[in-house]
This record gives structure tokens, sequence and C-alpha cells, in this order.
């Protein structure tokens, strides 16, 4: 199992839904708005010198390894416009996942 973080654009996250509906077997993904800071890009007119700060969408859901590169792949795609401040996708190794409904482990608990 892995577990998908990707932090996005708040302009991307209707495309990228769209995009995360479309695959099949996908256990769900939960989404927050987060406030993020990046380096200054040198050649953005739209970034400040100080760099971006501003309020983003963080999306995260745990997949089978199966799915893992696919998932990232659809963000990745959905949730780019060429700008510097698109976002970042991390894909994390996940050695468990327990429903705390009824104690199941592993994939199935997904």
């Amino acid at each position: 199992m892995h577990e998908i973080k990707a932090i996005i654009r708040p302009q991307r996250l209707d495309e990228v839904m769209r995009a995360l509906h479309a695959i099949a077997g996908l256990p769900g993904v939960t989404v927050s708005t987060v406030h993020a800071y990046s380096r200054p890009q040198p050649h953005d007119p739209e970034v400040a010198p100080r760099g971006l700060e501003a309020d983003f969408i963080k999306l995260e859901t745990v997949v089978p390894d199966a799915l893992a590169d696919r998932v990232v792949e659809v963000i990745q795609r959905a949730a780019t416009t060429g700008r510097p401040g698109d976002g970042m996708v991390f894909k994390i190794p996940v050695a468990d996942a327990v429903r705390v409904r009824n104690g199941e482990h592993g994939v199935t608990a997904l």
C-alpha cells in the first residue's frame, strides 16, 4: 500500500477530482484546505520575490500498490497549469492500515 499526498492549486480541485473518480478501485480521498509557502521562483511574475504564500488544497489517499503510480500520474496531469506553484505529489509506503469498525488489516481495510 502507498499513501498519496498532493498539494494543488484550489482552482484545479474539480479537474483533479473528476480524474480521480475515473480510477476504478480508488478507495476514497480526503480533501483539506492548507496554508502553504514555497520558495521564490525566478521567472514567475505572479509570485512575489519572497515566494508564494497562499491557501492550497491537500489531497490524501491510501491505495493498493497496483494503483499508486496511476494515482500519482492522474493527479499530476490534472493539477498542472505549467506555472510555478502548481504543487507537489508524494508517494509514501504504508506498512499497514486498520479499519476501526472491525479490525480488518491491510488492503482489505481500505
